[in-house]
């Protein structure tokens, strides 16, 4: 007979069966008694087993977190983000899921805690959920956070922070949700404050700052009492400080907080028993938020900051767009002068100087132009200055002197049978100083071959008067060479007309606002001429023509006026009564009509 029966079960099931439930149970005491919060999570998101960590890290009991939505007890769903990755966890659909949250504990108590979410061993249905309190982690990383982003001096925020406010507020998120849309800011510096340093020490020097500090902050706290928000005070570093205004309501509110300052610093600190009395300057700019980069915003500030010191510190200066286009044009020049000097961007026009007595233009003076390609074309009182400071007045000035020397010489070439006509060419004091000027001259002089005397140089008289030295020894050489020296802009400075009759020069003149005294047309209109002028520019004529000097009247305009300069003496006028500076071309064809024409523009 044959058949099967069941028999007993084979010892070897019966061994991993055993081992199976050992380990399971071993499992289910480890997890229970793990110091980590856990929870088992069903793939539909309940709490299928809680442990006892869990329990006190939330303040309830293991047992009633059973079958709660795990996702509400950690506050997942306040977050799209991680609510997203958390169910994609729970489908099977991504490996791991960690986020950070705050949660608040029933008695009240905030605890930050790390969620962790990840699939169930072995393919098990379900999460293990994780819940790490990191409260002293959080707490630790504001500690140093604080001190990464406040001044341990003053306590108060320091650059960086501050430029994290300001470029949070310049985000368009910021302003486009409400508010005014604008910002302003209030950049201060202590005037004086390097003198305190170096007088009294760094350590009286942060104490002052400290008291600076809080005085700025009462301001600020009573500038915000009225207002949704208080302005930020920030230390930017050194004696330098800021406030920011967020939402600002146009430039009265900077104005009047910038005031409120400039007041609270002018009352007087009384530090360790020393009183001190100290003031600052503020660069005050308000501007829309839309358009304005955190750049952008703190060089309109400094610049601002720059003015107020410059107009005599301890007080506020608002940026003006105007003010500011001029300095940057200035800045702009400034930086490429040199370049334009080698890329021959200068030329030179000429205005002529005619004898008052018989019409004849006896010469000329050279005055420089800058062709620039993005400005237009310059006068010199948009750049001489700027040249002066930098110092390429020398290279501008040698090649103004050898330009205007080689055209004296051609007109004298093409008219070999006129008296040649002299060419009288500016002078800054600083290419006496900076450079050999006799040589300069000397050297152009013989690869032109134009005469000495056929060459004036004009120096102000502000450069003349009063030199000593090496400037007095380079007029005499100059002088001793044949070459004319004129003084420039006569009668506007501090003449010592004793010291005049001791200097090499040969030629004076007159600056064009005593001529304008003469203007005998509009006397029929009302208005008379100056009386005064007259008086001073006759006796400026006899004093120079005494001393054995020559005079000429610059800024004439009308044929009265060079009627009676002429009737009082005066050598040789100059002015758009004869002509406008002009190209050298036209000069050529001035010279061929042999004389002027008075009153003929």
């Amino acid at each position: 007979m044959s058949g099967t029966s069941e028999g007993p079960t084979p010892a070897a099931d019966l061994d991993r069966s055993a081992v199976t439930d050992s380990h399971q149970t071993t499992y289910h005491r480890v997890f229970a008694a793990a110091p980590l919060a856990m929870a088992v999570v069903s793939s539909e998101g309940f709490v299928v087993s809680a442990n006892a960590a869990l329990g006190e890290l939330l303040g309830a009991d293991p047992a009633i977190l059973t079958g709660r939505v795990a996702a509400d007890l950690v506050d997942l769903a306040s977050d799209a983000r991680s609510w997203h990755a958390y169910r994609e966890v729970l489908r099977g659909r991504q490996a791991r899921l960690r986020c950070t949250r705050r949660l608040k504990r029933p008695e009240g108590q905030a605890v930050w805690v790390q969620v962790t979410a990840a699939p169930l061993a072995d393919g098990e249905p379900g999460v293990l959920m994780s819940v790490a309190d990191v409260s002293a982690r959080r707490e630790l990383q504001a500690q140093l956070r604080h001190l990464q982003m406040h001044d341990p001096v003053t306590r108060l925020p320091n650059r960086t922070l501050f430029f994290e406010r300001l470029t949070a507020a310049l985000e368009a998120e910021s302003y486009e949700q409400g508010g005014t849309g604008r910002i302003g800011l209030c950049y201060l510096d202590v005037d004086g404050f390097k003198a305190v340093n170096d007088t009294l020490g760094h350590r009286f020097g942060d104490r002052l700052l400290t008291a600076v500090a809080e005085r700025l902050t009462r301001v600020a706290d009573q500038a915000g009492y009225a207002r949704a928000a208080t302005p930020l005070v920030a230390r930017l570093g050194g004696d330098e400080f800021a406030l920011l205004v967020e939402d600002s309501t146009g430039t009265e509110q900077l104005a009047d907080l910038a005031e409120s300052a400039l007041k609270a610093l002018e009352e007087p600190f009384d530090l360790s028993g020393q009183r001190l009395s100290l003031t600052a300057s503020i660069g005050v700019v308000e501007r829309h938020a839309a358009g304005t980069t955190a750049t952008g915003l703190m060089q309109a500030a400094d610049t601002t900051l720059y003015w107020a010191k410059a107009d005599g510190k301890g007080r506020w200066t608002l940026f003006d767009p105007e003010r500011n286009a001029h300095r940057m044009t200035r800045q702009a020049l400034s930086s490429t002068l040199r370049p334009a000097i080698e890329r021959g961007e200068f030329a030179l026009e000429y205005q002529p100087l005619v004898a008052m007595e018989d019409g004849r233009l006896n010469g000329v003076e050279a005055l420089i132009r800058w062709h620039h390609p993005q400005f237009g074309t310059l006068t010199p009182n948009r750049f001489i200055g700027l040249a002066e400071e930098d110092g390429s007045i020398v290279q501008l000035g040698r090649w103004a002197l050898a330009t205007a020397c080689r055209q004296a010489r051609r007109w004298q070439l093409d008219r070999p049978d006129e008296p040649p006509i002299f060419v009288s060419v500016n002078v800054a004091v600083r290419q006496v100083w900076d450079s050999d000027l006799v040589a300069d001259v000397a050297e152009t002089l013989a690869e032109t071959g134009l005469a000495p005397h056929l060459l004036q140089l004009e120096l102000t008289e502000s450069a003349v008067m009063g030199s000593a030295g090496r400037p007095l020894q380079a007029l005499q050489a100059l002088s001793d060479m044949g070459v004319r020296i004129a003084i420039d802009d006569f009668g506007t400075g501090y003449s010592n007309l004793a010291y005049l009759s001791r200097l090499p020069v040969s030629a004076l003149k007159l600056d064009g606002s005593f001529v304008r005294g003469f203007q005998y047309e509009e006397a029929a209109k009302g208005v008379m001429p100056n009386p005064a002028d007259e008086v001073i520019v006759e006796a400026m004529i006899q004093l120079a023509h005494r001393l054995g000097l020559t005079v000429t009247a610059e800024c004439v305009e009308t044929s009265a006026q060079a009627t009676r300069l002429r009737r009082i003496g005066c050598d040789t006028g100059q002015g758009w009564l004869y002509s406008r500076p002009v190209s050298p071309d036209r000069i050529s064809e001035l010279l061929g009509a042999q004389t002027y024409a008075v009153g003929n523009p």
